[in-house]
């Protein structure tokens, strides 16, 4: 069996007096994609924020590959990728600036720094050449000029490039038309057969089911399902979210 990237145990989230997350226990192992479903307010965003350590948890921990994360710079350094919604993606530059955004390349000349743009394209391409898309095979078009589909796949190769061990990614399907959101799911699943541990937000939920070897309810700041979604269908899905309500 492979070995848990993400071990996530008893941890405890409020905002003044509003439990947002109470005593989760959450494993993900490499090459494995778990997906986070809930209504809005069950928890999803709260606990990706935790696992990325933008959010200090009140009780509990968070392991990484067997070591602590407690915050931003434990994530960058345990090798955790994340993807938001927004994608923060830069729009004047082109697909290799975007994929080294905030880890450029550089070269040192004494006290000069020079961008090694040679071996970013390089290996900008190899990032994207590894998630199979052909459309992006041209790495000094401005990200400007991408699709919605496009973009996202780039972000994924982003997190992709920079993880070891860990990608979170927030609605990856959103807002996206049925050929978009193939390219998306199927960059996702490659990104686990390269050994990636993979958590995903998503109210996308026949997409789900489709990629996902694992779903995680969450309600009202609590884990109530935790299985394979084998058999499933969406309306099942919908009723664990929602419960009696």
């Amino acid at each position: 069996m492979k070995a848990d990237v993400l071990a996530v145990t008893g941890v405890s989230k409020n905002f003044g007096a509003v439990s947002a997350l109470r005593d989760i226990n959450l494993t993900v192992r490499a090459g494995e994609i778990v997906a986070l479903l809930g209504d809005n307010g069950a928890g999803k965003s709260t606990l990706m924020n935790v696992i990325c350590g933008s959010a200090t948890a009140d009780g509990g921990s968070v392991l990484v590959d067997g070591e602590p994360l407690t915050n931003l710079a434990d994530a960058r350094r345990l090798g955790v990728g994340v993807v938001y919604q927004d994608l923060a993606l830069a729009p004047h530059l082109n697909l290799a600036e975007n994929l080294f955004l905030g880890n450029e390349a550089v070269r040192r000349y004494g006290p000069v720094r020079v961008l090694q743009r040679q071996r970013m394209r390089r290996e900008a391409t190899e990032a994207i050449e590894r998630l199979g898309i052909s459309t992006l095979r041209d790495v000094t078009m401005p990200v400007g000029r991408l699709s919605g589909g496009q973009r996202q796949v780039l972000a994924v190769a982003r997190a992709m490039k920079w993880a070891k061990n860990l990608i979170l990614l927030d609605e990856p399907t959103a807002a996206l038309g049925p050929k978009q959101v193939g390219i998306v799911l199927d960059s996702i699943t490659t990104a686990a057969s390269h050994g990636l541990g993979v958590v995903l937000v998503s109210h996308d939920i026949p997409s789900v089911l489709k990629i996902a070897d694992r779903i995680v309810v969450l309600r009202h700041g609590t884990i109530v399902e935790d299985r394979t979604p084998a058999g499933l269908s969406v309306a099942q899905v919908v009723t664990m979210m929602v419960g009696d309500e």
